[in-house]
């Protein structure tokens, strides 16, 4: 007995070995992959910065002056109006989720479309603001653009608005019921409050998951090499810019194009680290 035991403890050992290398490796891979891809941009994107790309406007075809600052604009417009129009729709939906049918069938069905909005893939959603607004209203707007990345908004908000108030203790629910608190006042006082760290990184998610969304608004927004912030018609924005850019002849707006991938990059990292930092909180504050 003593031999097989042996035996079956140095199997397990093989290849808990041999998975952990795997694993390893396989990670390894991921990672040189990921590195690379961030280091290629960090040295092409910071080689053509420079202050008149926040300063100068997007330049025509062949002219070697001019910059990204139309495009910043309207992504920053766009990206807003697009958290604005799903971030509150997302929180009504995860808190409907959490508090109302938690545990019925409903819910259930609720959470499994939205896990299919969450993976759809973002042009799919482009071609169907296109049909639904651009199609209906005769052409390219900066608010239909903002409703294609506010389909996108939407599924992450209502899945860590639902699974951030479901971590928050029953207890304290029922501590405030039982003093004849209104729900709704139990949701907006105590819960939200209790979860608002963590519903507030879920939006951060989210627009850090638009800003270099380019599908979409390639349906919608388009582009527009002027200053315009008129949401009736097309927009400059950023991701598009870097795509009409970057497959150009002229080397001045491939640098630019990098300019503005090196800065997408950075955006998204800042998101990032700010979303990382209310978990942070979060996580202190209940130790």
């Amino acid at each position: 007995m003593s031999a097989v035991a042996d035996r079956l403890f140095l199997k397990r050992r093989i290849i808990n070995g041999l998975t952990l290398v795997l694993s390893g490796l396989a990670a390894l891979f991921g990672l040189f992959w990921l590195v690379w891809i961030l280091w290629t941009t960090f040295t092409k994107g910071v080689d053509a910065m420079s202050l008149q790309m926040f300063t100068e406007m997007t330049p025509p075809p062949g002219q070697d002056v001019g910059g990204l600052k139309n495009a910043i604009a309207g992504s920053l417009l766009i990206s807003g109006l697009a958290v604005l129009l799903g971030a509150p729709v997302g929180v009504a939906a995860g808190t409907y989720l959490a508090e109302y049918v938690n545990h019925r069938k409903l819910g259930e069905v609720i959470r499994f479309v939205n896990d299919i909005l969450l993976s759809a893939p973002s042009i799919v959603l482009g071609l169907f603001v296109y049909t639904l607004v651009v199609r209906t209203t005769g052409g390219f707007s900066g608010f239909a653009g903002a409703v294609a990345l506010a389909f996108i908004v939407l599924p992450v908000v209502v899945r860590t608005t639902d699974e951030m108030l479901r971590l928050v203790p029953t207890q304290m629910r029922e501590a405030a019921l039982s003093l004849g608190i209104p729900q709704w006042k139990v949701t907006t006082q105590i819960l939200y409050r209790a979860a608002a760290p963590g519903i507030v990184t879920g939006i951060l998610l989210a627009l850090a998951r638009i800003s270099g969304e380019t599908a979409p608004l390639l349906f919608t927004a388009f582009n527009n090499q002027y200053w315009s912030m008129d949401l009736t018609g097309a927009v400059p924005n950023l991701p598009v810019t870097i795509f009409q850019f970057a497959l150009s002849p002229f080397e001045y707006w491939n640098q630019l194009a990098w300019a503005g991938a090196f800065l997408i990059t950075v955006f998204v990292l800042l998101v990032s680290l700010t979303a990382r930092y209310f978990l942070l909180r979060k996580k202190m504050s209940h130790d």
